[in-house]
């Protein structure tokens, strides 16, 4: 089995999110976060979590980047625990019985994204169109034998 963890590759998320997810933790999806939110009258970094944020559980923070990971059957059963108990505490789910309906229905969704081989990176992209919410998502493969590192890396140059 597959799931997502929340990666930074570098500390942009502290700019980009008004809260960033801590890097390693669980995550899915988190479009849910924004349905009581009319998407076009978002601004800032509101406006950047709906576009591009995946939501780590456990901190419901978000992450630019998801990390496609090695899962066992207790990792997901813990991680729609997680989730649920969020979904009553931060989202106002009426009892714990609906919200781990709800969070199944994310965990299977997150790990639907999950084809792609271990290590892999996952973006998303979102947008709202004629009232209805899209994401597309893509996978960043790393080159043969190349680990992640930083986001950016700098070559020093010599003037001739």
């Amino acid at each position: 089995m597959k799931l997502l963890r929340t990666i930074a590759l570098d500390a942009s998320d502290t700019f980009v999110f008004d809260a960033p997810a801590i890097s390693g933790e669980w995550a899915v999806s988190g479009a849910f976060r924004f349905c009581d939110h009319d998407p076009g009258t978002l601004g800032g970094k509101a406006r950047s979590a709906f576009r591009s944020g995946f939501l780590g559980v456990q901190s419901w923070g978000w992450s630019t980047l998801a990390q496609i990971v090695p899962a066992t059957e207790d990792d997901c059963r813990a991680l729609i625990e997680v989730l649920a108990r969020q979904l009553v505490d931060r989202f106002g789910a009426p009892d714990m019985a609906i919200a781990r309906i709800a969070a199944e229905e994310e965990v299977t969704f997150a790990q639907s994204l999950c084809s792609h081989p271990i290590s892999s990176l996952i973006a998303v992209h979102r947008s709202a169109r004629d009232g209805e919410v899209h994401e597309a998502f893509r996978k960043l493969q790393l080159r043969e034998g190349q680990r992640h590192g930083k986001a950016f890396s700098f070559m020093e140059v010599e003037d001739e």
